[in-house]
């Protein structure tokens, strides 16, 4: 069926939170750590989650990892696009 959802996280904790609010749910959910490098092949599952440090990085280098995120789940396919801040 492919990568139903992809989401970047702005924290590990909030980003363990969603993935396991996914996996209660039913779906095959990955979580990463940091944004995977170049080359990287993503995991068959339903649910791609992305844990960043963003929250507390600065500005630009927030905005930077969290569009690196994105790209990286949009390349994998994922249907649909989540962002959780906190």
């Amino acid at each position: 069926m492919g990568l139903l959802l992809g989401c970047v996280a702005d924290d590990v904790t909030g980003a363990t939170d969603l993935a396991n609010t996914l996996v209660r749910n039913g779906m095959r959910t990955v979580q990463l750590f940091g944004v995977p490098a170049a080359g990287t092949e993503l995991p068959d599952a339903d649910a791609i989650v992305i844990a960043l440090k963003s929250r507390t990085a600065p500005k630009e280098e927030a905005v930077d990892e969290s569009l690196c995120a994105l790209r990286v789940l949009r390349s994998a396919g994922a249907k649909q696009l989540f962002f959780k801040y906190c």
